[in-house]
């Protein structure tokens, strides 16, 4: 199962269940795919066919919703 945490234009935010701990989200397009570290910091973890402008907006997008994803991630994975 794969939780979507949120949507914004052709991405798609989510998490894969039974991954790993450490706090992380998911990022998928038409165009490819990435993962970021929310935690100590948000930190781009993976890219795939990404460009450099659409990887440093995902981070913005990102850094912006961090509380949420983090919240996302402690209702899915630890309550």
């Amino acid at each position: 199962m794969s939780p979507t945490v949120f949507r914004m234009g052709k991405y798609r935010f989510y998490f894969f269940s039974r991954e790993e701990e450490r706090k992380h989200v998911h990022v998928v397009s038409p165009d490819g795919e990435a993962k970021f570290w929310i935690e100590p910091m948000v930190v781009l973890a993976a890219c795939s066919g990404l460009t450099k402008r659409q990887v440093s907006y995902l981070q913005k997008v990102v850094e912006e919703h961090r509380n949420e994803i983090a919240k996302a991630w402690k209702a899915h994975f630890e309550d």
